[in-house]
């Protein structure tokens, strides 16, 4: 039986919604919200009702569009969990709208999933919600026991994609070692080893610089930098976490952009790409070194991925560590669906976010 899965993804200024029909695609709109609209909202989940209408208002010009068995949302900033697809229940509901340790978009995906899926009495659920956290206790110790290491990653998109390999590789999804590494706004690289996130660079915090994000820094060189009385906690977040990366040193965090600069010539443009590169593929090698076994395979995703370019110059460098396949793009969409299916099809049972934290 082929079910029909609605895929809901919110972003800062956009939310996007899919129909599939099993694993095929029936259409996809992107719903595009201005700042006009946005700003009378003090946090995202203010944002609900709005964006709720706009959803049913894409909704109506499809006939079908009561013609579903779940709907799926994309997973906010919860409390740590394993991945996997969880259904959308009071508790998680209630957890979602708290909107924290980060009023993020994501916060919207299960929300908006479960007022669509109640009004017509069919299950909602979110699926590797960015906060899964599958890491090695030795993974998060750091040198001071009151900053441990977090885990933070692309987790929808790398599961999703160690998913594809398996099926190019033939091989079971949970018996391969493989690093995955997603290139995007953030770069994070994880080590996925059989089934697990067992370690990854945080996409925040530690590893390399990406587009907008400043990545591992000299920390006794920040300590100095916030109390030099320039910025304030905020300004310095944003720095790091949006500002950061070839945004701060080049002014543009579009790889587009940055490539015209090398295209006229610009040597620190070209430098910067190198050093990206460069950066990233010491991570692989690092997160390979952490699965303590060998690496089945190398995996590039995320919409840098399409940069054949740049994704040469870090094949170079770790091509000896094992195979390098290329999956471009994000792939949220089916990979939110695919996990919707699995559940519905019963080759996988749906999580609890009661099971797995205090209540």
């Amino acid at each position: 039986m082929a079910y029909a899965v609605l895929s809901v993804n919110p972003g800062s200024t956009s939310t996007k919604i899919a129909k599939f029909i099993g694993e095929t695609e029936l259409w996809s709109e992107v719903i595009r919200h201005s700042n006009d609209e946005l700003a009378p909202f003090g946090s995202v989940t203010e944002q609900f009702d709005f964006r709720l209408e706009t959803i049913k208002a894409a909704l109506s010009a499809h006939p079908d569009e009561h013609e579903l068995d779940a709907v799926v949302g994309r997973g906010g900033m919860i409390d740590p969990v394993p991945g996997g697809t969880f259904i959308v229940d009071k508790r998680l509901l209630e957890r979602l709208k708290l909107g924290r340790p980060w009023d993020h978009a994501s916060n919207l995906g299960g929300i908006l999933a479960d007022a669509l899926a109640s009004e017509r009495g069919i299950p909602a659920f979110i699926v590797d919600p960015v906060c899964v956290d599958e890491m090695k206790p030795e993974a998060k110790v750091t040198g001071l026991p009151e900053l441990p290491k977090n885990s933070s990653s692309h987790a929808l998109n790398t599961k999703a994609t160690v998913r594809r390999a398996a099926k190019d590789l033939n091989v079971a999804w949970d018996a391969l070692c493989v690093v995955v590494v997603h290139l995007g706004g953030g770069t994070s690289i994880t080590a996925h080893r059989r089934g697990r996130i067992e370690d990854t660079n945080n996409v925040n915090d530690f590893g390399p610089f990406s587009p907008e994000r400043a990545g591992g820094l000299p920390v006794g060189d920040v300590v100095r930098l916030c109390e030099s009385g320039r910025y304030t906690e905020r300004e310095i977040k944003r720095k790091i976490e949006g500002q950061g990366g070839l945004k701060a040193h080049l002014g543009t965090s579009d790889m587009r952009e940055v490539k015209k600069m090398m295209e006229k010539g610009d040597e620190k443009a070209a430098m910067l790409y190198r050093a990206m590169a460069w950066h990233i593929a010491k991570e692989i090698g690092a997160q390979a070194v952490s699965m303590g076994e060998k690496t089945d395979a190398v995996l590039f995703t995320g919409g840098i991925a399409h940069d054949s370019e740049f994704v040469r110059l870090i094949q170079e460098r770790v091509q000896w560590i094992a195979t390098c396949l290329v999956y471009p793009g994000e792939g949220e969409m089916p990979a939110l669906a695919q996990g919707a299916l699995r559940v519905l099809a019963g080759e996988e049972k749906a999580k609890r976010y009661g099971d797995y934290v205090k209540i």
